[in-house]
């Protein structure tokens, strides 16, 4: 540490304190950042969405299971990884541009993009294999009878994921 100690100035000291401070600061901010902008409050602070797909959900069974768990917005729609939510938070600034621009800001406008909005969710969700599902149901156990047990041993193949199946499952068909 003597060594070390003659190299180091006060003022370097301050400037290394200054930089700790500073990440400890952004990486705060950042972490409640994308906490904020994950929350219902947030997703249905947008007219359109608390008009539309948050209404539509509020009467679908993961409104509330029938063991008492609520399923937000992030649930299905923001990943849980670092860099698929990241992925999913720069695709969203495209979806607060149309906000603005005013694109589906009526029934009527959500309507004729309703098609291209579910076709793009499906999309992600076949190409993660429904991850976001996967989070509280387990494919293996999800069955209440035999014959649903059954249908969801088909599921399990391949090229076959929950959104196969059960689209609308928590907002209008388009």
């Amino acid at each position: 540490m003597g060594k070390l100690a003659k190299y180091l100035t006060a003022g370097s000291l301050a400037l290394v304190g200054v930089g700790i401070g500073v990440g400890i600061f952004a990486t705060v901010g950042f972490n409640v950042a994308m906490e904020k902008t994950s929350s219902n409050e947030f997703c249905i602070s947008c007219h359109e969405m608390a008009a539309n797909p948050w209404q539509e959900s509020l009467s679908k069974a993961h409104a509330q299971s029938r063991v008492g768990f609520t399923v937000t917005c992030a649930d299905c729609h923001i990943p849980q990884a670092f860099i698929p939510k990241m992925k999913r938070k720069m695709a969203a600034s495209r979806e607060v541009w149309h906000h603005f621009l005013g694109t589906i800001d009526s029934p009527e406008k959500y309507d004729l993009h309703r098609q291209k909005m579910a076709e793009s969710v499906w999309q992600v969700m076949r190409e993660n294999d429904s991850a976001a599902c996967r989070v509280c149901h387990e494919a293996t156990k999800i069955g209440s009878t035999a014959a649903i047990n059954a249908m969801h041993q088909q599921a399990l193949g391949p090229g076959t994921t929950c959104i196969t199946c059960h689209k609308g499952i928590a907002h209008d068909l388009p």
